[in-house]
């Protein structure tokens, strides 16, 4: 894949990401009305999150909103709907339940395919970390990650980036020394991402809101 849009936020509060929400934006282009599709991790108390997401993003511009659950059956014209969107954006939540339904739904293909055909993807950490090579880092340290309680054995996810993503990152001992650990036996550099920051990837050209630290063959920096 030559040339890609995709968003990656670490999380934090509305206020503290407003620079990396324009930038979201921005990378639709001029355009009179912009759409955006909402997919939560799970359906149980999304509808919340969406409504937050509805006011957040109006605020800068998007004017069409749809939203698509797949943890539960949706129908084709809500699929189609969904895909014809200007963004998409994977929610937070536990990444290794929102995995499993996106592949059980058939999803990963078509969000690589939109992503191809020029559609831009965002995901807030769980979404974010769909869009790396795999989600080995959502179970990892195993004092500070999502419960694997589905299950999921297969890892492999949307494999739209050459590394890896890791948000909600604490410049702590602990966790440092976890991830220095972690890059020695990982192929890809680890992008450590501060709550209120994260990535924007426009073709090869890469982004950083908020500071980002990176871990490689057993090293830390600072981008």
């Amino acid at each position: 894949m030559r040339f890609k849009k995709l968003v990656l936020y670490s999380g934090g509060q509305e206020r503290s990401n407003h620079n990396i929400h324009r930038a979201l934006v921005s990378l639709v282009g001029p355009k009179s009305r912009i759409k955006f599709t909402y997919i939560p991790f799970c359906t149980e108390g999304s509808r919340v999150y969406y409504r937050r997401a509805v006011r957040r993003y109006s605020y800068f511009g998007v004017t069409d909103f749809h939203y698509l659950s797949v943890d539960q059956k949706f129908h084709e014209g809500e699929l189609e709907e969904a895909l014809r969107s200007d963004i998409i954006y994977l929610a937070g939540g536990n990444t290794f339940y929102f995995l499993k339904h996106l592949r059980k739904s058939g999803m990963l293909p078509l969000l690589r395919a939109f992503v191809e055909s020029g559609g831009i993807l965002a995901g807030l950490s769980a979404g974010g970390l769909i869009m790396t090579p795999h989600i080995f880092l959502a179970g990892y340290p195993g004092f500070e990650c999502d419960e694997n309680d589905v299950n999921l054995k297969n890892l492999k996810a949307l494999k739209l980036v050459n590394f890896e993503f890791f948000p909600h990152y604490v410049n702590s001992k602990k966790l440092n020394n976890a991830l220095l650990d972690y890059s020695e036996k990982t192929k890809f550099p680890i992008y450590a991402s501060r709550d209120g920051g994260g990535i924007v990837v426009n073709g090869d050209q890469k982004t950083f809101f908020g500071e980002t630290v990176v871990f490689l063959n057993g090293r830390k920096f600072i981008v």
